[in-house]
């Protein structure tokens, strides 16, 4: 039995259905009860618990053998990264006596000790957390998810305008969240022996032109980049509903991105394109 915390996301949904692809049996973790008979209907036993109830989390563990690990995003007019980082405490307070023989992890590219810098820094310490427990534990780095722009595909056919707060013309490692769960269903079932931390991104490396030149394709007609001064990103955030801590802590995420850090260059690569992703995600739209 596989556990998959997160099983109603991008991720973890593309996780467990891979896994129930294959012939799995799969536990999806999730307090969203309106989404468990669809689950059920595939083929997945469902487990609703809060990741904040420790005690239930670790019951549920107790049930399988291996699990898929994700921390999901606090609601963004709260203090993001308290709030991240108690459910990152409660996740490895769960797999702790929970009889589970190995442990998958999603991470992020660039995780980095520190404070506000959002996912960055409270990833960085579910990885060492997961370090210093004795449950073997493969980590995957994720690149910046397509789906990060999935916001912008209302505004982009209204107005034919792709705001971002990124450079136009920086290139970064860019990835499918489908294609992560297939790499974190292959992780889940290796040898327990095989750990570590494995970098994941897509086909190739995209800027934000080539995400405006993605949905102009899709679009037929002309789609322009328009680029945020740094200056105007807290205002920015705060003007989306997000706290001034979660504000500040996604502007300095943000900035430590639109600054090119270096990336690694043997990551696991997934099959999506970017255009692909974006295609889809049009039709999906309209």
């Amino acid at each position: 039995m596989y556990i998959v915390v997160g099983g109603t996301g991008h991720v973890g949904s593309a996780v467990a259905q891979t896994l129930l692809d294959e012939g799995e049996a799969v536990t999806v973790v999730t307090r969203n009860s309106e989404k468990a008979d669809a689950w059920r209907r595939r083929g997945a036993e469902v487990a609703l618990a809060d990741v904040h109830d420790v005690t239930s989390l670790r019951e549920v563990f107790r049930h399988g053998k291996r699990a898929f690990l994700l921390n999901p995003n606090a609601d963004v007019s709260r203090d993001t990264d308290r709030e991240e980082r108690e459910t990152v405490r409660c996740l490895l307070a769960a797999i702790e006596g929970s009889g589970l023989e190995k442990v998958v992890a999603e991470s992020t590219m660039g995780a980095q000790p520190g404070e506000e810098l959002g996912d960055l820094n409270v990833l960085y310490e579910l990885e060492v957390g997961l370090t210093n427990q004795p449950i073997p534990a493969s980590v995957i780095r994720a690149a910046y998810y397509y789906s990060n722009w999935d916001t912008m595909v209302g505004p982009v056919m209204k107005d034919g305008v792709l705001s971002t707060m990124l450079p136009a013309d920086l290139t970064l490692p860019m990835v499918a969240p489908e294609d992560l769960g297939r790499v974190a269903a292959r992780l889940l079932q290796e040898p327990i022996e095989q750990a570590g931390t494995r970098p994941v991104e897509g086909p190739k490396r995209y800027s934000p032109n080539d995400v405006a030149a993605a949905f102009a394709a899709a679009l037929g007609r002309a789609v322009r980049v328009n680029v945020i001064p740094r200056e105007n990103w807290d205002d920015a955030y705060r003007c989306l509903g997000f706290s001034d801590a979660a504000a500040r802590s996604y502007a300095r995420m943000t900035a430590l991105t639109a600054d090119g850090p270096e990336y690694p260059e043997n990551s696991i690569r997934g099959s999506i394109s970017l255009q692909t992703y974006i295609g889809e995600l049009v039709r999906d739209f309209s």
